[in-house]
């Protein structure tokens, strides 16, 4: 099951604080909890006082909490890679390795008794999960999750995420990436340029970031990667399907009943003998055959637009299409809609036969969409 999550940074804002936004993001069905402990100076007693509080209070949330560490953490804790009783102790669920060991001692961890599981940095690339899997490693206890990036222009290339991600999924182990919420601020360090994997994510809007992760068909989990995003992006992102890519579009005010019908609550896929210029949905010409469609707007097609075609095209009348490329109209087609400018990135993602749908935006929303 795709999964949502969220990020804390205990060092960084209130126990109070951090309960209350983990306790708003269950309500809205957020599943994973990312707790940095890259930051942390202090010790052993002072960290568990300060984070085990927290993470427990995740877990009661029915929420997996894994503490992001790195081989630098391990030294000044005192903590070796064979006992993890630590972290366990933390109340953790598990451990993500910002930076990895040589590869032994990462399968020697998927074995640990604490019954840990070990996330692996997807975006350090070389080898890395190649490597920790020639030790025999316990692949059932392996996770990977990439980095997030505070400084704009450091995120990854889209070409080094799909490939380094593709190396997990081809080993049947579960991914995660982050996305950037705009109107949070907290991140673990001094620089906050919004955080996000991918650097084409960083001024997308935070449900086109999760919608185009998930349309990868590489990314299980998105996470949130600053805090506190807001009530607004919580709720919208929990309104999303993760199976099934929904586009964002605004209705033209002339469009009847029937054709606002069509768009928002049919059952689309698109054909499998697919076509350069447009998407096909089809089965709301075979459930309205019969009804009149009227021309109302045949101006010429754009890029996104949304089309319904009218009684004048007789056999094809009431077929829903979205435009991929600029097109002259003959007069038959109706331009009901749009999807929205942002969305549209996610438009080489509809395969052949892969489901998809619309949510309704209204003007106001689709020109804060774009900023």
């Amino acid at each position: 099951m795709r999964k949502l999550g969220i990020s804390v940074y205990p060092n960084h804002s209130s126990v109070k604080e951090i309960k209350a936004y983990m306790a708003l993001a269950a309500t809205y069905n957020f599943k994973r909890v990312f707790i940095c402990l890259l930051s942390v100076d202090e010790g052993k007693d002072e960290i568990v006082a300060a984070f085990r509080e927290t993470i427990y209070f995740g877990k009661s949330l029915g929420m997996e909490v894994i503490a992001d560490v790195s081989p630098k953490v391990f030294n000044e804790l005192g903590i070796s890679y064979d006992d993890l009783s630590f972290f366990k102790e933390l109340g953790a669920d598990g451990i993500r390795l910002d930076m990895g060991f040589t590869g032994n001692e990462e399968s020697i961890m998927s074995f640990n008794p604490q019954d840990l599981a070990i996330e692996l940095n997807i975006s350090s690339g070389t080898r890395y999960l190649e490597n920790i899997l020639s030790y025999q490693a316990n692949a059932d206890k392996l996770l990977g999750c990439h980095n997030f990036y505070p400084h704009r222009y450091t995120g990854l290339s889209y070409e080094h995420f799909i490939k380094t991600t593709a190396d997990y999924k081809e080993q049947g182990i579960r991914t995660a990436a982050f996305i950037n919420s705009p109107t949070a601020k907290i991140g673990p360090w001094p620089v906050e340029e919004g955080l996000c994997t991918l650097e084409l994510h960083r001024n997308w809007p935070i449900t086109t970031q999760a919608k185009h992760s998930w349309a990868t068909n590489l990314i299980d989990d998105v996470i949130i990667a600053n805090a506190f995003a807001s009530e607004e992006e919580l709720k919208a992102l929990s309104e999303l399907d993760p199976y099934r890519l929904t586009f964002d579009c605004v209705i033209e005010e002339a469009t009847p009943e029937t054709e606002r019908k069509i768009i928002l609550e049919e059952f689309h896929f698109n054909r499998g003998d697919v076509s350069d210029y447009v998407v096909r949905s089809t089965q709301s010409r075979v459930k309205y055959k019969g009804h009149a469609f009227t021309p109302f707007n045949t101006v010429d097609m754009e890029i996104g637009d949304i089309i319904i075609e009218t009684s004048l095209y007789a056999h094809y009348a009431g077929e829903l299409q979205v435009a991929l490329l600029p097109m002259e109209n003959s007069g038959k087609s109706n331009v009901v809609g749009k999807i929205t400018t942002a969305d549209q990135v996610l438009l080489p993602y509809l395969r052949p036969w892969q489901k998809f749908g619309f949510h309704e935006v209204h003007l106001k929303e689709n020109a804060d969409s774009q900023k």
